[in-house]
């Protein structure tokens, strides 16, 4: 297959001179672990101690990987990517949150944003992490199958009601809902109340997308699990499958509660897993929709592949692929240019709420091997091509 990723002229197509020195900058920052962890450290500090560097954050790390600080904010961004052919998927990318009332302003903020992508062509999704409706405690209890207290079953209702307020408004308004994935040990609670969504809301089409970390080697289980239900109760399954962003965490947490670590052994264990599970959908497309959310090339081009071996239209609906934004431009902007469903994650928020998030991206990136040098390849290329 044509390697089409290569073409940086497309890919940075939206960046001005200034905008690829910032990326460039910021890449090789995030090059350097050390400094990523004082960076990370020094940042909590400041924000903690209520210190002014909000200005400084907004004008590097976050104007790179995130929208805005609010809807509006994020719609010239939205409009540039989608006159390339860049579909936008507003994130509201505020979690962990343990107040009543500030989940039920994320659940505001999420119903407000179906209204956009009813009203807007270039957001084809709506998007909800489960701990932005639900206390991370509850949810690590509900997934151990405790014993609640009559209080926390108030709480766990007000949690489905939320789940359900936003399914069913997006049923309403035909538009498609993901919902993120989470930590393992609070994962299968979230798994549960998903598919519940998909029993009362999926039935003609995929409305409510679930994730699948394909890092973990229980999932292509899960995927047959699910496609084994789906088959007995009629339903469609939207999957977003991604590789997983808490492989140290997971690890970690394993050998303190010595129990085997949910996460593949190797790179290239979790590669296989994640190619196996698109295949497994994309051989089963009368009940999967994929949403492929992955910055990994190789696997890009062997699901472009399928599509051709099967015959599958680049624009079919069933097949989808997602990045970040600030991150492979050179896959989503090349994709677009040839006629694929490509969008990216615009996450946006108050910087300060925003900020778990972006940390984790830049964790995220010193930890993948290949990633950040990759980046920073593609970048000098542009900047060559350029004669900057």
């Amino acid at each position: 297959m044509k390697q089409i990723f290569e073409d940086t002229s497309i890919a940075f197509r939206l960046k001005s001179d200034s905008e690829l020195e910032r990326a460039y900058f910021l890449f090789k920052l995030i090059a350097n672990q050390p400094l990523v962890k004082i960076g990370t450290a020094v940042t909590n500090f400041a924000l903690n101690a209520h210190l002014p560097v909000e200005g400084l954050i907004r004008a590097t790390v976050f104007d790179h990987f995130c929208g805005g600080v609010n809807e509006k904010d994020c719609m010239s961004v939205i409009d540039n990517m989608y006159e390339a052919g860049v579909y936008s998927i507003l994130d509201y990318s505020v979690e962990g949150k343990t107040v009543e009332n500030q989940l039920d302003h994320a659940l505001e903020k999420i119903l407000k944003v179906l209204d956009f992508v009813k009203e807007k062509q270039a957001i084809p999704f709506a998007v909800f992490k489960p701990t932005a409706f639900a206390r991370f405690g509850l949810l690590e209890k509900v997934n151990q199958k405790a014993n609640l207290s009559e209080d926390e079953k108030a709480e766990w209702q007000r949690v489905v009601n939320r789940y359900d307020q936003v399914c069913k408004k997006a049923h309403q308004l035909d538009v498609s809902l993901l919902i993120d994935a989470e930590e393992s040990w609070i994962q299968e609670a979230a798994d549960t109340l998903a598919w519940e969504m998909m029993l009362k809301y999926n039935k003609e089409k995929p409305v409510v997308f679930n994730t699948a970390q394909m890092y973990r080697w229980d999932r292509l289980e899960f995927l047959n699990r699910l496609y084994q239900n789906a088959k007995e109760y009629g339903v469609k399954v939207g999957i977003k499958a991604v590789r997983g962003a808490y492989m140290e965490k997971e690890n970690n947490r394993a050998e303190e509660h010595n129990y085997k670590s949910p996460i593949c052994e190797s790179k290239q264990a979790t590669d296989i897993n994640f190619d196996e599970g698109i295949v497994f959908m994309a051989e089963r497309l009368d009940v999967f929709t994929i949403f492929a959310g992955t910055h990994n090339e190789e696997s890009s081009y062997k699901l472009m592949q399928i599509m051709a071996d099967k015959g599958i239209d680049n624009s079919d609906q069933s097949i989808w692929f997602g990045q970040l934004y600030g991150m492979s431009d050179n896959i989503s902007y090349n994709l677009a240019a040839n006629g694929y469903n490509a969008a990216k994650y615009l996450p946006y928020g108050p910087v300060r709420d925003v900020m778990p998030y972006l940390i984790r991206r830049a964790e995220e990136n010193t930890s993948v091997a290949g990633q950040t040098s990759r980046e920073l390849e593609l970048l000098r290329k542009e900047r060559n091509r350029r004669k900057m």
